[in-house]
């Protein structure tokens, strides 16, 4: 099944529907993949083999048919999941296609609705114009959904705006993980404080906390496709600068190369897991990715922490 375009996302109507749309393609992907650990849900049987647990040896079925089995479960994660997107003023480009503001809060509500749906304690923090209150405590249970939703659906009406960087905001979950292990997960472009994040980034893997950054770029920042004499505006402050694209074409790149290779850098250098992304990109890829990424060689069991 091909993917859908951001664009044709965007045209799908509500948020949850969106996100639901998203997972089922992500999954799909995956083909099947069977979360097994240790639950209260019974799921199948096994046959024993050396380094499984003999607490779950069925000897019930080892009276009936003289082998010896183990029972398989259904994963019941007891994970406490952080959730943060960037709706700082950066975030509002689009160019031509989805905004990075647009296209983050698809992936973030995409994750919410994944995590949730596997029993997950998943919170929200949506950062960048300090006079909201864009923080949602992590619960479980599914009617939380509407809660993280109706917080996305309502910066994305008041659109990207604000300087608060994401390093901020990631000290700020510094403070309410401090006590238990976390997935934290950051949808950002990290123009405004990319290598203070990074550190964030580093010191909350450092920490015990399994952190992802999802770098979100539109095409225009990765490819500068410009021609002709052009304005560009900054979207931070009122700067302008009125410049041929063909002079500062390559100096561009180059900065933003050494800018990539950096973070990338001192992400992985952390232990941080990176995804550079487009908003070209569909966002069930870019889920799709994510989950790959976190899946086990063995037994196909999303790695959530480590």
């Amino acid at each position: 099944m091909p993917f859908l375009d951001p664009m044709d996302i965007a045209q799908l109507g509500s948020l949850p529907l969106k996100a639901r749309i998203i997972v089922e393609g992500a999954l799909t992907g995956l083909h099947r993949a069977r979360l097994h650990g240790s639950s209260v849900e019974f799921a199948e049987h096994k046959e024993y083999s050396p380094g499984d647990e003999i607490r779950h040896i069925d000897w019930k079925a080892y009276g009936k048919v003289d082998r010896y089995y183990v029972k398989q479960y259904e994963q019941e994660s007891q994970l406490t999941v952080h959730l943060l997107l960037d709706a700082s003023s950066s975030m509002a480009y689009s160019g031509d296609g989805v905004g990075k503001l647009e296209y983050a809060s698809y992936l973030i509500a995409s994750l919410a609705h994944l995590l949730i749906g596997q029993r997950d304690r998943v919170g929200l923090s949506v950062f960048g114009d300090e006079s909201i209150d864009g923080y949602v405590p992590p619960r479980g249970r599914p009617a939380h959904l509407r809660d993280l939703f109706a917080v996305i659906d309502q910066v994305n009406q008041r659109g990207a705006r604000g300087s608060e960087t994401a390093a901020a905001a990631l000290e700020r979950i510094a403070e309410l993980t401090r006590r238990r292990r976390s997935l934290i997960a950051l949808a950002s472009d990290l123009l405004a404080s990319g290598s203070e994040t990074a550190r964030m980034l580093r010191m909350l893997r450092a920490q015990g906390h399994d952190v992802v950054l999802f770098h979100v770029l539109h095409p225009d920042e990765i490819e500068f496709p410009f021609e002709g004499l052009t304005v560009f505006e900054s979207l931070e402050d009122d700067r302008k600068l009125l410049a041929s694209p063909q002079v500062i074409r390559r100096e561009y790149l180059r900065r933003l190369d050494a800018f990539l290779d950096q973070t990338r850098s001192q992400c992985i250098d952390g232990g941080v897991e990176y995804h550079l992304v487009s908003t070209a990109q569909p966002v069930e890829q870019t889920l799709l990715d994510f989950l790959t990424s976190r899946v086990k060689l063995t037994g196909n069991r999303p790695a959530w922490s480590s």
